[in-house]
């Protein structure tokens, strides 16, 4: 069976049990999280969110870009959020190659026929975590007051270590 027909049917077990239709727009808990998509990395079940409570942003490196920062200043301005955090992880793909490499491998399988894109690709987790902290904390659209703190979730451990 595919895995989408898999999903399906779970959603199906899903819905038929589902009693969360009446919870309003704003998350609850009035915070924002910028995440990895990594799989080993389930934000809801490592930080006790329940549906409802957070927004939860995700991409591969848990990366601030410009889609990111569209998301926050919504979350923030529109829907309420009060507080940010990012998360990043040990054992990153993102970590593994760089922009260039994937690009120089996409225009090989196509010929030449990409337009390069970024990748944010990174060589060091910590440095990464400040960095998109920091471009949280000094754009223009988000108050200079909220909070933004940056973390780095520890794959074998399952432990969240703060990145001052």
């Amino acid at each position: 069976m595919p895995v989408t027909e898999e999903f399906l049917k779970n959603n199906e077990n899903y819905a038929a049990n589902f009693s969360d239709g009446a919870l309003p727009m704003p998350p609850a808990k009035n915070v924002a999280v910028v995440a990895c998509m990594d799989a080993r990395l389930m934000v809801a079940e490592l930080l006790g969110i329940k549906n409802g409570e957070a927004h939860v942003i995700r991409n591969a490196g848990g990366i601030v870009n410009a889609e990111t920062l569209r998301s926050l200043v919504i979350s923030n301005k529109l829907l309420g959020t009060k507080e940010i955090l990012v998360i990043n992880h040990t054992d990153c793909g993102m970590l593994t190659f760089t922009d260039h490499q994937l690009l120089q491998m996409l225009r090989d399988e196509t010929n030449g026929s990409v337009d390069p894109i970024p990748f944010y690709t990174f060589t060091d987790l910590e440095k990464n975590v400040a960095w998109q902290v920091e471009k949280i904390k000094s754009h223009p659209l988000l108050p200079d007051d909220i909070p933004v703190r940056g973390f780095i979730y520890d794959v074998k451990s399952g432990k969240l270590n703060e990145v001052k």
